[in-house]
């Protein structure tokens, strides 16, 4: 797994084959010193984000530019149109997914930036090399758990705090350090 994601720049575009996702980024992590990062999301119809997760630091806004979204934001669950705003706050469980029969457009800001834009660039990076399964996830635990380490502070799984989360990954990563025995592959 790469710890050094390719620099985006805005009008870069970056799709995961697996989940369908296409990003065109507007606004990056450099260009706004950290304080935004904006991108234009193009989902296929089916399309989703492979799991409902937190970002415990970020506050997300999308809205909708063509096609049918739906969105789950804490238990409340919601379909947005064109126009149409879903803004997330920091530490909210949330999902999203094409609910319509044509490609559906979002435009997302992600503020602060953190390390997000990285983030999607290994996940795609990971879809791209066959690593994932169809679901979006992670096929092995050890990317899966190395991942989640790394941007803990992006994402996590719902109802985890990034501290247990931490606690119960750390055997898998640890072990991800750690040379594998008489060279066999993992």
């Amino acid at each position: 797994m790469s710890t050094n994601p390719q620099i985006i720049r805005p009008g870069d575009t970056l799709e995961n084959p697996v989940t369908g996702e296409r990003f065109t980024f507007t606004q990056t992590a450099r260009s706004t010193d950290g304080e935004l990062l904006a991108f234009e999301l193009g989902l296929r119809p089916g399309g989703a984000v492979p799991m409902p997760h937190v970002h415990p630091l970020q506050t997300e806004r999308f809205e909708v530019v063509e096609g049918l979204m739906r969105f789950r934001v804490g238990l409340r669950r919601r379909l947005a149109e064109p126009g149409d705003v879903v803004e997330v706050a920091p530490g909210v469980m949330h999902s999203f997914a094409n609910a319509g029969p044509e490609e559906a457009r979002v435009r997302v800001e992600v503020r602060p930036a953190l390390a997000m834009e990285d983030m999607l660039a290994e996940v795609i990076a990971m879809a791209t090399a066959g690593r994932m399964r169809p679901s979006g996830m992670p096929r092995s635990l050890r990317d899966l758990a190395t991942l989640a380490r790394r941007y803990d502070q992006e994402a996590h799984a719902p109802l985890l705090t990034t501290g247990l989360q931490r606690l119960l990954l750390a055997p898998l990563v640890r072990r991800e350090r750690q040379p594998l025995a008489l060279g066999v592959p993992a």
